[in-house]
């Protein structure tokens, strides 16, 4: 491990803003926060932007980034400490183990912003807008409780609209090229590192806004195999 990289993981665990693999939380973010304001979740996370973005947009909401990369996240839990950002703190963990740190129906939204879109199709259980996942957001989200996705990848996008209308889920909200538009919300202007390095801004946004039904169908062998079909025609 580099020296800098050390150095932050080091550092990272004298951060207040950052509980890495915490016990006994759920239920307990309101004493974390000290407020009882709703509870919203940035997932992978990364540096975090979109969490320090979201926590200044809306002071009266608190912010969760989560993440295993400690190193990356770091960036976005000194910036609000350096800015003094009382909304917004950092959560090192995997994703597949929300339900261990949140109890149901204790989170508001969730943000889903550039994730990996694991392409391949052997692969398509690790996409974050998955059914795998969405039970586990199911779980956590209060009822009618929103999902983000904000991604450069049609495949998806398009992956996730398909899902959509396999499990019933509610589109909210669509655009296959978000910054064409007009009158773009502010929460959608901020930018990841990620997106910025898109010098020549030759890629598309992609942006879908959800909501998930009370109980979602177990259809994932026929979605896995309309998958490898798709994959097959080419």
């Amino acid at each position: 491990m580099g020296q800098k990289k050390l150095k932050r993981f080091n550092e990272i665990k004298t951060f207040a803003n950052v509980l890495e693999y915490p016990v006994g939380m759920q239920g307990q973010w309101h004493t974390f926060f000290k407020n009882e304001n709703p509870l919203l979740l940035e997932l992978a996370c990364g540096r975090g932007e979109y969490t320090v973005g979201l926590a200044r947009l809306f002071p009266q909401q608190n912010f969760i980034g989560v993440d295993v990369k400690g190193n990356r996240m770091y960036i976005g839990a000194k910036k609000c400490l350096e800015d003094n950002i009382p909304n917004a703190a950092f959560l090192r963990t995997q994703i597949e183990k929300l339900a261990d740190y949140f109890s149901a129906g204790e989170v508001s939204e969730l943000w889903i912003t550039f994730p990996d879109p694991q392409l391949r199709t052997s692969r398509a259980k690790k996409r974050l807008t998955h059914p795998r996942f969405l039970r586990l957001y199911n779980h956590i989200l209060k009822p009618g409780g929103i999902i983000h996705l904000k991604t450069d990848s049609p495949d998806l996008f398009f992956f996730t609209k398909k899902v959509a209308q396999m499990y019933e889920l509610t589109i909210l909200e669509e655009s296959d090229d978000l910054y064409a538009g007009k009158n773009i919300r502010e929460d959608l202007k901020i930018k990841t590192h990620y997106e910025s390095l898109d010098i020549a801004q030759s890629k598309k946004i992609y942006y879908l806004k959800f909501s998930l039904p009370a109980e979602i169908k177990d259809l994932d062998e026929l979605l896995q195999e309309i998958l490898k079909h798709e994959e097959q025609l080419g």
